[in-house]
């Protein structure tokens, strides 16, 4: 994987509608970022190199939907918890979760599998998306995520994705411990 390590706080001067949609929503609620600029990451090794060079962490963001695929629910929790779906689906009332397919992701989120991110949620205009988040995401100063394309990754600060970025997008969140 390249990486460029350089980290920029201005949008690249290429990139496509769904990035800049996501730098124009930063840019208009007054959130800051740094970018690392890098390849598609495809292993773990190239995940904890971004992550080292942005100084932050890039949470695991999993997209689940139920048996029906009538439900739909983008979960956000520290990269290095492992994901138990029977410690979830209690705390949601729901019956057992499954992975969503890419289809649905990009429908919904306007994200392929390996960019799934927060700032999807700005696509999800249909509140189709409920948003989960672990508990332990607000004890981390920063909040590593794709721009919707996993050729970049943003490290913005975790307050700011709680306050400004969640309202902004009409999702409120549901709080769980995984």
């Amino acid at each position: 994987m390249i990486l460029d390590k350089n980290l920029y706080n201005t949008r690249p001067e290429e990139c496509s509608y769904k990035e800049n949609a996501c730098y124009d929503a930063l840019d208009k609620l007054g959130i800051s970022f740094e970018r690392a600029q890098h390849e598609h990451i495809g292993t773990i090794e190239g995940l904890l190199e971004v992550c080292e060079t942005l100084g932050a962490s890039i949470h695991k963001n999993l997209f689940l939907c139920n048996a029906q695929k009538t439900d739909f629910y983008l979960v956000i929790m520290p990269g290095e918890k492992p994901f138990k779906t029977k410690l979830l689906s209690p705390q949601l009332g729901c019956s057992r979760l499954s992975f969503a397919t890419p289809d649905f992701m990009e429908e919904y989120l306007n994200c392929t599998p390996g960019s799934a991110s927060v700032l999807g949620l700005l696509f999800d205009k249909g509140l189709k998306v409920r948003l989960v988040i672990d508990k332990d995401i607000l004890s981390y100063e920063y909040f590593g995520c794709h721009p919707c394309d996993n050729s970049a990754s943003l490290k913005i600060k975790t307050t700011d994705i709680i306050e400004k970025l969640i309202p902004y997008t009409d999702h409120t969140p549901s709080y769980v411990e995984l």
